[in-house]
């Protein structure tokens, strides 16, 4: 039987990595961020944080129970034990065979140091483990080489996969950025058409308005101007007209056959302005002038504060300070009339 003893020197994976080309600090910054996984996983790690701004400060590695650190001296005195109580012990001539790797029981790997042993422990769940004569090969220079090619055209993979992925987002936010931008842009044109039609339509019925007031106060006028011809002329025919001397009751009769005067509560007034626009409203008759001439003050759109005075033309009359004080009907304003801004008289 042969003494299996845990003195030999392999390389570890720090020592790999550092072949490799890397640094001390990033190796086992590196190993300690990827558990321990393996030196390809560390390799890839080391890759893909190359950049990392804290990459080379200096990296202290977390204390901890390791498998067979504690263990190995008792491992040598249990075996030591355990071999001169089953016979085992060293050879005759007096040698000491010194083992060259460590092998995993339960799935048969072999692994160069006690920390891959532990790592593989971490990531297995595997308890049980012992000392081999069978020597891990170090990788060659070529190997190494070819390792790293692959992991560089891995990590080339990766990025050109990451690049098309950023490239394909960027796209698909450029199509909905369009799109958001199509929708905000139809929406506001069409709340400018339908802004546009309520104001279109909003001008065409006050223009309709302002064409029937218009309508109302040009029939007002000609209905004035008939019932002014039409009172005039009977008087004007009857001075014309000879009374009969011998027919002295006359007169009563055609006042009894008369039509009874309409009496009017209101009056319709249409004031025109010097900018030729007009100004229509309704009083009572037995307002003041002074209202009227007070309404122009306040509703006036030629945009002049200046004093003014009223007239009519029909018949023509400039009306005074005392006129203002009468009432509409005494001053021939009933039913309706037509008055004019004009310059006061100086």
């Amino acid at each position: 039987m042969y003494y299996l003893s845990l003195k030999f020197k392999m390389p570890t994976d720090v020592e790999i990595l550092m072949e490799m080309g890397f640094s001390q600090n990033r190796a086992q910054r590196a190993l300690a961020a990827t558990q321990y996984k393996s030196v390809q996983v560390a390799m890839d790690w080391l890759f893909a944080h190359s950049d990392d701004p804290d990459i080379d400060e200096p990296f202290q590695a977390p204390e901890g129970h390791k498998l067979g650190s504690d263990t190995s001296q008792g491992t040598r005195e249990g075996g030591d034990s355990k071999s001169q109580q089953e016979g085992e012990g060293p050879t005759a001539e007096g040698e000491q065979v010194q083992a060259k790797s460590l092998k995993c029981d339960e799935c048969g790997k072999k692994l160069r140091t006690p920390e891959d042993v532990q790592v593989h422990a971490a990531r297995t769940g595997h308890e049980n483990f012992s000392e081999s004569l069978e020597e891990i090969k170090p990788l060659t220079a070529e190997e190494k080489q070819e390792q790293l090619l692959r992991l560089q055209e891995r990590m080339k993979q990766r990025q050109k996969e990451k690049a098309e992925q950023e490239k394909k987002e960027a796209v698909e936010r450029e199509k909905l950025r369009r799109k958001q931008g199509r929708e905000l842009v139809e929406m506001k044109q069409k709340m400018e058409l339908d802004e546009a039609k309520k104001l279109a339509e909003l001008k065409k019925r006050e223009k309709q308005e302002e064409r029937l007031a218009r309508q109302r106060v040009k029939e007002e006028i000609e209905r004035d101007k008939r019932e002014r011809a039409a009172r005039y002329g009977k008087v004007s025919a009857e001075a014309s007209q000879p009374k009969p001397p011998t027919q002295p009751a006359a007169p009563p009769a055609v006042t009894a056959t008369a039509a009874p005067k309409k009496e009017y509560d209101t009056t319709r007034l249409q004031i025109r302005l010097p900018n030729g626009s007009a100004l229509t409203n309704s009083f009572g008759v037995s307002e003041q002038l002074a209202a009227v001439r007070l309404f122009v003050q306040l509703n006036r759109t030629d945009g002049s504060s200046a004093p003014f005075s009223l007239m009519t033309t029909f018949p023509k009359k400039v009306f005074t300070e005392e006129d203002m004080e009468k009432p509409l009907k005494e001053l021939g304003l009933v039913p309706s009339a037509v008055l004019i801004v004009t310059k006061p008289a100086s």
